[in-house]
């Protein structure tokens, strides 16, 4: 029945449209920019940007439109989605118009991934395939990048950027997105989604909201003031009504509307939802501004109602989507990478890191070494309800803190229930709410999944902690009926003192090329990667640090090794200099394969002189995700091209 409603919802959709679009022909011509790689031998076709590096997606000549964007991305830092930062530029200009965390761009906000099924974003995978079909038109120019603004190496970034280079009559607008966030939303005024001038038309909004406290968050009303007026033209009944849902918010999706994320009214409880202005833009000739009012039910300290409509101070974050005339300026710069998480110092701690001191009963414990592309899982094989795992968790300072765990799906994994210290994690409470309102459901960790999947974050709760070891329990439950067995999958938890997020600078690379040199040796690996970046692009007037970076070849960050063979590769044949160095860091056993690559091709710059590598490289070759590059390399040094 679900596929039926939601063919006849797309059918209704189409029909909507005009059934000779398709069928106009006109003046343009399809192009793509891709991170395919220029070598057809190889199959290694992404982008791995390390900490503090941008990535351009696209630089295009106008005029044209770009007409969909589609991401993959495999990365194992803790809401890498908020993480990444997508901007788009159009004609030169300095300032962007779309600044964006990658996730919230294409619907999914929080730094989850979900799948969405939408008209503007489609996001297939279990969200691990995002599509955007907003259509960015511009007149001269068109540049598209993503920043890792993280703490950890992107392992792949796949990208295709497809667009049209057509002329544009004169009353196209440019697209528009921007973040927003108040943590928490400021006391005494609404929370501000957008405020810009200009000529244009308001289409889209994402929200999300962590609740600081239990009860229903979203009584607040939507606001729209138009061109400069006093009071609002546009005015809402609710937070859900706005989403186009009622009577509280529920995950699902539709051309329009829908919610991604939806974990009821306790205390943490996070929510994630959009709703696409298509059928119903919202004109604007001189500003717009949207607000939110953040109010809803509040409790006094018995549990009894304090207020069914009174102020919250929940975590409020935003993307608002729209088109104007020109560039849009004047917008306040989004916070740098872990300013944007709810609290921003959230510790990540790898489930396998744990494994000599995990407790288990009625089951057996192992670890799966990169279940998918530098994810590793701690693997319980367990018998049945009641099999028990326990994990220790490390608390530095007493606190209230936020727990989540980094789980796995697959056809043999059961249900599971979690207790901190023999006590449920979650204190749900018995509180009175709104009539029908979404709860949530935080019983049970449903393990069950079609195929294995490792990169859902579930909350487990918010709780007082004191400074010292506790023991975080998961319990089978049962199982779902299509569950093969009752097995547990555990990527990771998150621990994260609940808290306001600190500001957060950009790395910067220093000026001058001795000075790049000692910042190689900076006790932030963030920072060491960046003064390789900087070394890398300056090619060969990076000569000098050729000693250095060949060094760094042994760096403990893989991201750092990765790119100071790079930037070594930037010398050609000068990288016969240090050749040895790059010889030996090919021989290093276990070595990601991304090094083995960077290696390989700056052996391969060589030529010829580089001959004493190839048994090295005839090694490389027998590396199934290492061989096209090594091969590349062997017939450069053999004069093969």
């Amino acid at each position: 029945m679900r596929v039926l409603a939601v063919f006849c919802v797309w059918s209704a959709v189409l029909w909507a449209q005009d059934s000779l679009d398709l069928a106009r022909i006109h003046e343009g011509r399809a192009l793509r920019s891709s991170s395919n790689n220029t070598d057809l031998t190889s199959n290694d076709d992404s982008k791995r940007p390390i900490p503090g590096e941008t990535v351009v997606l696209a630089d295009l000549e106008g005029p044209g439109v770009v007409q969909h964007i589609w991401l993959t991305i495999a990365a194992n830092e803790y809401a890498w989605p908020r993480l990444l930062r997508l901007r788009v530029y159009y004609d030169h200009s300095a300032t962007p118009s779309v600044d964006v965390p990658v996730g919230d761009f294409f619907g999914v906000g929080l730094g989850h991934e979900r799948s969405l099924r939408s008209l503007m974003v489609v996001n297939g995978s279990e969200g691990r395939s995002r599509n955007s079909y907003w259509a960015m038109p511009f007149r001269k120019a068109c540049k598209i990048t993503i920043t890792n603004e993280g703490r950890r190496r992107v392992s792949n970034l796949y990208y295709h950027v497809d667009w049209e280079k057509r002329p544009l009559a004169a009353d196209i607008g440019y697209f528009h997105a921007w973040y927003r966030q108040e943590l928490p939303a400021q006391a005494g005024q609404p929370y501000e989604v957008l405020s810009v001038t200009g000529r244009g038309q308001y289409v889209g909004t994402l929200l999300n909201v962590i609740q600081v406290a239990p009860g229903w968050f979203g009584e607040g009303d939507e606001h729209l003031f138009i061109d400069g007026e006093k009071t609002a033209s546009i005015q809402g009944t609710g937070t859900e009504d706005y989403f186009n849902d009622a009577w509280s918010l529920r995950v699902g999706d539709s051309p329009y509307w829908g919610v991604t994320t939806a974990e009821g009214t306790g205390r943490g409880s996070r929510m994630s939802a959009y709703r696409w202005h298509v059928r119903d833009p919202i004109p604007f000739q001189k500003s717009l501004r949207f607000v939110f009012e953040h109010g809803g039910w509040t409790y006094n300290e018995n549990g009894t109602v304090r207020s069914a409509f009174e102020e919250r101070a929940d975590l409020f974050s935003s993307v608002a989507f729209w088109y104007q005339v020109g560039v849009a300026h004047g917008l306040p710069e989004p916070p740098y990478g872990s300013a944007r998480l709810p609290h921003g110092n959230a510790r990540q701690i790898e489930a396998e890191s744990l494994a000599g001191e995990v407790r288990t009963e009625k089951g057996h414990m192992e670890i799966q070494k990169e279940v998918f592309w530098s994810r590793d899982l701690l693997y319980f094989q367990a018998e049945g309800p009641g099999s028990r795992l326990e994990i220790p968790l490390d608390v530095e300072e007493d606190g209230y803190y936020e727990i989540v765990a980094q789980v796995a799906h697959a056809p043999d994994y059961g249900d599971y229930r979690t207790q901190l210290d023999g006590a449920p994690v979650m204190e749900m409470g018995d509180l009175e709410h709104e009539p029908g309102a979404n709860m949530g459901d935080r019983v049970a960790l449903c393990g069950w999944g079609p195929e294995l999947y490792v990169a859902e974050d579930r909350m487990l709760g918010w709780r007082k902690l004191t400074k010292g070891r506790h023991w975080l329990a998961f319990i089978c439950a049962g199982k779902d009926m299509r569950a093969t067995g009752y097995h547990l999958g555990l990527d990771g938890l998150i621990l994260a003192k609940v808290g306001q997020p600190a500001a957060v600078k950009a790395p910067v690379a220093p000026k001058g090329v001795s000075s790049l040199i000692s910042a190689l040796k900076d006790p932030d690996p963030v920072q060491r990667g960046v003064a390789a970046l900087a070394l890398r692009d300056l090619g060969v007037g990076a000569r000098e640090a050729l000693p250095a970076l060949a060094a760094a070849l042994k760096d403990r960050d893989t991201g750092v090794r990765m790119t100071a063979a790079d930037a070594i590769a930037r010398q050609g044949h000068g990288a016969v200099a240090v050749m040895d160095a790059l010889i030996e860091a090919g021989q290093v056993k276990g070595e990601d394969a991304h090094v083995q690559r960077s290696v390989a091709i700056a052996l391969g710059g060589i030529g010829a002189d580089a001959t004493k590598a190839l048994p090295m490289l005839a090694e490389l070759e027998k590396i199934p995700r290492v061989q096209a590059t090594a091969t590349t390399a062997i017939r450069q040094i053999q004069g093969k091209r």
